[in-house]
């Protein structure tokens, strides 16, 4: 069953790297046209298909969506019966089909040409009546199917849903899409979480640990335990001058002993701290936190700012999806 199993796969394999290569070549002219056709796409984008294909035109749509381009699906055979009306003017309609001869699919040709901007077509045969009455083709024919009676579609679906994927993501660079945009379109999960900017993370205000440089010791050990994050920031004026940490009193006390209680915060804390910009991404700051071996970053703006502080407790779950 393994070697079955390995066989599938291999197979499938197999029809991505004939679909490369098809795109780095005779088929590169026509994948550049849609991209093209969807980014001037005033409107939506429709994907349709039934049975397997329409699975995979649902994950196409969904992609699409999230990289920045408004997509919905429609089934073909609902739309026999009235949700056609989901095309409107201006729309660009993507139909998946292995035969290119899926019969609810062509019943809704006529209304797809007169009123939708354009039609790009995904399927096997390019000389298929879906292909030819298609402003684009892109054809996803594999040598095999994976399944040992050649009927099941699973070469053929696999290369569809990498076809549709290579729109999305040319389609998403060509529109310039960034990290910011795609964080909000994802708010939630550990998705958007990872995709939150620090501001929305951070402790400011009142949960903001901060002395002044005339701060005695007890006061500052009396701020770091009521705000609960192991530091405090030492600012003058709004302005950032230094931190003291938990490490950073356990190191003066060894050194210092109980004189150290009679210092002031200007005398102990660490100046230059390592801080962030407050729209940074949580992940930067996760990376930064890792990178230095730290468990707080200060937030500051470019003049020094105390803004607030981000722990590392408060980027649990954004380093994985």
């Amino acid at each position: 069953m393994s070697s079955t199993g390995e066989n599938v796969v291999r197979i499938e394999a197999e029809a991505l790297t004939a679909l490369a290569a098809r795109l780095a070549g005779p088929m590169k002219v026509q994948f550049e046209r849609a991209v093209e056709l969807l980014f001037q796409c005033s409107a939506r984008v429709v994907v349709t298909g039934m049975g397997k294909s329409g699975i995979i035109a649902q994950k196409i749509a969904a992609t699409l969506s999230s990289t920045g381009t408004p997509s919905l699906f429609m089934h073909p055979a609902e739309a026999l019966h009235g949700d056609l009306g989901m095309v409107a003017s201006g729309d660009i309609v993507i139909a998946l089909s292995s035969s290119g001869e899926t019969e609810e699919l062509l019943k809704l040709l006529a209304k797809i040409k007169r009123v939708g901007d354009a039609l790009i077509s995904l399927t096997c045969d390019v000389k298929s009546t879906l292909a030819q009455a298609s402003d684009v083709a892109l054809d996803c024919s594999v040598p095999r199917e994976g399944c040992n009676l050649g009927l099941a579609p699973t070469a053929s679906t696999t290369a569809m849903l990498a076809l549709g994927d290579a729109l999305a993501v040319a389609l998403s660079e060509r529109r310039g899409f960034k990290e910011e945009d795609f964080a909000e379109l994802h708010p939630g999960g550990k998705l958007g979480k990872k995709l939150m900017r620090v501001t929305d993370l951070m402790h400011s205000g009142e949960a903001l640990p901060r002395v002044n440089p005339e701060t005695s010791m007890h006061e500052v050990i009396y701020e770091m335990s009521r705000k609960k994050l192991g530091m405090t920031t030492v600012s003058q004026n709004g302005k950032l001058l230094g931190v003291i940490s938990d490490g950073d009193l356990r190191r003066l006390l060894e050194t210092r002993g109980k004189d150290a209680m009679d210092l002031k915060a200007g005398e102990c804390m660490t100046p230059n701290p390592v801080t962030i910009d407050a729209s940074s991404f949580a992940m930067t700051a996760l990376n930064l936190m890792e990178a230095r071996k730290i468990t707080s970053l200060v937030v500051v703006e470019a003049d020094s700012r105390l803004l607030g502080v981000l722990h590392l407790h408060d980027l649990w779950g954004t380093e994985s999806i």
